[in-house]
């Protein structure tokens, strides 16, 4: 995934906040790796931050957005590719999104094991 600046609006399954956060989360992954990263990649991203940001209540204020799943991180993502907003590299998939982790384990089991 690339970041790009576009002024297109998403068509949105989900709250406008869920498509920021990934947009941050997304702009932080590339920088942290200097280059494009994968679904799964930007799914760590969007963990950590998520986890520094909302501690504990991150699954909560996800289920707020109407974002569920791992999966629904990877449309929102391609909401945001149909919008122009962040680019697809070769290879890309919505099914590098699927069931990469469950959230409450990644959300609330984990941050309290830390």
């Amino acid at each position: 995934m690339d970041c790009a600046k576009g002024d297109q609006a998403t068509t949105r399954r989900y709250d406008a906040a869920a498509y920021a956060f990934v947009m941050e989360a997304a702009e932080r992954a590339i920088g942290e790796r200097r280059g494009t990263v994968t679904g799964n990649e930007l799914l760590d991203t969007i963990r950590d931050v998520a986890v520094e940001r909302f501690g504990p209540m991150a699954k909560s204020v996800f289920e707020h957005w109407g974002v569920t799943e791992t999966r629904d991180f990877g449309r929102v993502v391609y909401d945001l590719i149909d919008a122009g907003l962040l680019g697809e590299n070769e290879g890309d998939s919505i099914e590098d999104f699927g069931d990469v982790y469950e959230f409450g384990q990644a959300f609330e089991t984990d941050y309290f094991e830390r």
